[in-house]
């Protein structure tokens, strides 16, 4: 509720570039959470009786646990659905295109992912194995002075994420009241949509507590289409490259790949969450 709490106001703000701020500090504070988490845990080292095979006893609960871990990396490898309103607010002209810049940007920003995700992963398997939990910090359980300054961290690097995915959702909501039930633009009309959905994403999230569920069924069923196939077939459209041609083979590998990901990690994360929701009661 304090989180939400400070997304309300943010929320409020107009556009891209007047969170830009923001969105640096939520960078920055990514790269020290992801740093203490994988520095702390080799500090730590291996732990005794380290088990590096599947969590399942089954060959089911294995492909399962697999299509889900895929939805994970969908998640967290996707975002190009905010590339374009990212894109947008760059100057663009025939002498200086905006594609430029932004290109630089997209590889300065996929090798600072790198960086945050590989050494956490590498690292967090080596020490804890299968045991390790949905966030490692649990995981790390001290010391709790630092643990708990990147929990902060984190916090800090969700308020801004968080407002840089929701201001393309803000700018749909609006342009839809406005345009198709001919609502009037006015403040109490970005007012109302904004504070609307910071409480509807609130109650969300207090209901719903499965993190690495959500993460693979979102990540599948939500981001695979916009990030993994949806632009390839944009591209083969567009520029129509010779068939079976280098380009045209890798746009539909990726093609089948983003599809077959988008069916099958959602149906690994629903059996993931509904068998971690047997004993779960609302609100609890």
């Amino acid at each position: 509720m304090i989180f939400a709490s400070v997304q309300m106001v943010l929320a409020h703000l107009p556009n891209l570039n007047s969170i830009s701020a923001m969105s640096l500090a939520a960078a920055v504070m990514s790269l020290s959470y992801s740093t203490i988490a994988w520095a702390a845990t080799l500090n730590k080292g291996v732990q005794p009786d380290v088990d590096y095979g599947y969590k399942a006893s089954t060959r089911t609960g294995a492909f399962f646990g697999f299509i889900t871990a895929l939805g994970d990396i969908a998640f967290a490898y996707a975002g190009h659905n905010v590339v374009l309103e990212i894109q947008a607010t760059i100057p663009s002209s025939p002498e200086k295109p905006s594609k430029k810049p932004m290109w630089r940007g997209a590889l300065l920003a996929y090798l600072v992912v790198a960086f945050c995700y590989f050494p956490v992963a590498w690292i967090g398997y080596w020490c804890y194995g299968n045991s390790v939990d949905d966030n490692i910090l649990i995981s790390l359980q001290k010391p709790s002075w630092l643990i708990a300054a990147a929990n902060m961290f984190v916090v800090v690097h969700v308020i801004g994420s968080y407002q840089i995915y929701a201001i393309a959702v803000f700018d749909l909501l609006e342009t839809a009241l406005v345009k198709k039930l001919h609502f009037s633009p006015s403040f109490m009309l970005r007012f109302v949509t904004r504070t609307v959905y910071v409480g509807l994403t609130m109650f969300v999230g207090i209901c719903i507590p499965f993190f690495g569920g959500l993460l693979s069924f979102f990540g599948g069923f939500a981001f695979a289409p916009t990030t993994y196939f949806l632009p390839c077939i944009m591209w083969l459209s567009i520029y129509k490259p010779k068939r079976f041609g280098l380009s045209w083979t890798a746009n539909w590998v990726c093609i089948v790949f983003g599809v077959l990901l988008m069916i099958l990690s959602p149906i690994g994360a629903l059996r993931h969450i509904i068998l971690t929701a047997k004993d779960y009661e609302f609100f609890s």
